[in-house]
């Protein structure tokens, strides 16, 4: 089978951590062909179907050119996407217009007969921080506004806030707001463009400091173990971009619970793949465009979180051809 995966420019991955990379070199050792290509190929025609101009590749486990064009080489003609096995979509964030008019080229192509994981329409209906909004039973103290008034009342019930843009990724943007509410002011200002925006507030959780866990669930599945990201340095972030320490670790009775709530609902909805990101006993994001941590769950505790993937992925595949 032939597998186009849609992300970041190949000499843009940092290969001894990328959930992509992984992804990929399992396809290939179960003997799947590789292609690749970036949102930007996709494109469409009345009168024709979606295509892409694609890299045709193979994994040659050597550094820095850790791939090579596959043989024979592609003659660089764009490519109809209902053409290939699967089309694995793993562009990063942010979430942005190019983005979003991605997924729209990618439901057209799966009219026309592709296989898209994750599924288009829920790559849309899922945004990383608002979805959580389904699930209040699993999530703590919640705000999602643009009024400086509601997030200074929300200040004064909790004390202690954590504020965050809607589009980031990664740790951005994120601040910590104490009792003292100092710079309140500015960071609203600067969060929410004077009212232009909206905000993501949350009551601060103190069990950060045992780290912010993502909880893999792949097609449906909570996967055994989780990544604590666990915040350095006096960061309240522990997100690893932002220099958080990953320390791999069974799931607690409380992460099993929220993802076998979660993942079916997820999985029914085309997400094959999601992150579920929880601090202490509440959910805080659910990550569904590009969800990592594969290679330093199966450093630390050889549990193959890529082989369930594709596991997951021909168990998919196999199905819709019934």
């Amino acid at each position: 089978m032939n597998i186009l995966f849609i992300a970041d420019p190949l000499e843009s991955f940092k290969i001894y951590k990328d959930t992509t990379f992984v992804m990929m070199r399992e396809a290939q050792r179960r003997g799947h062909t590789i292609s690749a290509c970036e949102p930007r190929h996709l494109q469409w025609e009345r009168g024709g179907v979606v295509t892409a101009k694609v890299q045709d590749i193979v994994l040659t486990g050597e550094k820095p050119a850790w791939y090579g064009p596959a043989l024979p080489l592609s003659d660089g003609r764009p490519r109809a996407l209902k053409d290939f096995g699967a089309i694995v979509m793993r562009k990063d964030p942010p979430f942005d217009s190019e983005f979003f008019y991605a997924t729209h080229l990618l439901e057209q192509a799966e009219r026309e007969g592709a296989k898209v994981f994750n599924k288009p329409a829920a790559l849309r209906d899922h945004p990383e921080k608002l979805a959580i909004m389904e699930f209040p039973q699993f999530i703590g103290p919640t705000l999602v506004t643009r009024s400086a008034d509601g997030i200074r009342r929300f200040h004064d019930e909790h004390k202690d806030i954590i504020l965050k843009p809607l589009d980031g990724m990664g740790g951005t943007g994120i601040f910590r707001v104490k009792e003292d509410g100092l710079n309140l002011g500015g960071i609203i200002e600067t969060l929410n463009k004077f009212g232009a925006q909206s905000v993501m507030v949350q009551k601060f959780l103190p069990e950060i400091a045992q780290g912010d866990k993502r909880v893999l669930v792949i097609g449906g599945v909570p996967v055994p173990y989780c990544l604590a990201r666990i915040p350095q340095g006096g960061e309240v972030r522990g997100n690893l971009a932002a220099g958080g320490l990953g320390v791999a670790q069974p799931l607690s009775a409380r992460d099993r619970e929220i993802g076998e709530a979660l993942g079916p609902v997820l999985a029914a909805r085309g997400l094959l793949l999601a992150g579920i990101d929880v601090i202490g006993d509440c959910v805080t994001e659910i990550n569904v465009t590009s969800p990592t941590c594969f290679q330093e769950i199966f450093d630390q505790t050889g549990c193959d979180v890529a082989a369930l993937f594709i596991d997951a992925l021909e168990a998919a595949l196999a199905a819709s051809s019934k």
